[in-house]
């Protein structure tokens, strides 16, 4: 599965072209895409209209959203950001450690926009889709 990142969908929903909007548009037929509670938070939070925030919830829901909290992976996010600090790396948004260690843990690849994953990929093992020009 792929989980697709709060800044792939705020990029997708406002119609900007960006390589991984591009590739999330061809990817809806052959992928199996999924979001987090949080990633699902984070979108919503940045709707001011009521009317489109109900639209874009309904149209997130039709794709996995995977429960994350608990404290394994509480326990898990707080070890890799102590591992990243130890290498001078320091993690800006408390969400992004959470949304990494989960992909981690469970085998998902990751479509983002945001360079604070990029250390989770260097030194975690953080599968990340790099998507191409065609």
């Amino acid at each position: 599965m792929v989980i697709v990142d709060s800044t792939i969908w705020i990029d997708y929903l406002g119609n900007r072209d960006t390589l991984q909007t591009d590739w999330l548009s061809r990817a809806f037929l052959n992928e199996r895409l999924g979001l987090l509670d949080l990633i699902l938070c984070e979108v919503l939070q940045g709707i001011r209209d009521e009317t489109m925030a109900g639209k874009v919830s309904h149209e997130l829901q039709q794709y996995d959203i995977l429960p994350t909290g608990g404290v394994g992976l509480a326990i898990a996010s707080a070890e890799n950001y102590r591992k990243l600090r130890r290498q001078g790396i320091t993690i800006r948004k408390t969400i992004d450690c959470l949304i990494a260690t989960f992909c981690i843990r469970n085998g998902y690849s990751l479509l983002h926009n945001d360079k604070d994953f990029e250390p989770f990929e260097k030194h975690l093992e953080l599968n990340v889709i790099h998507p191409r020009k065609n």
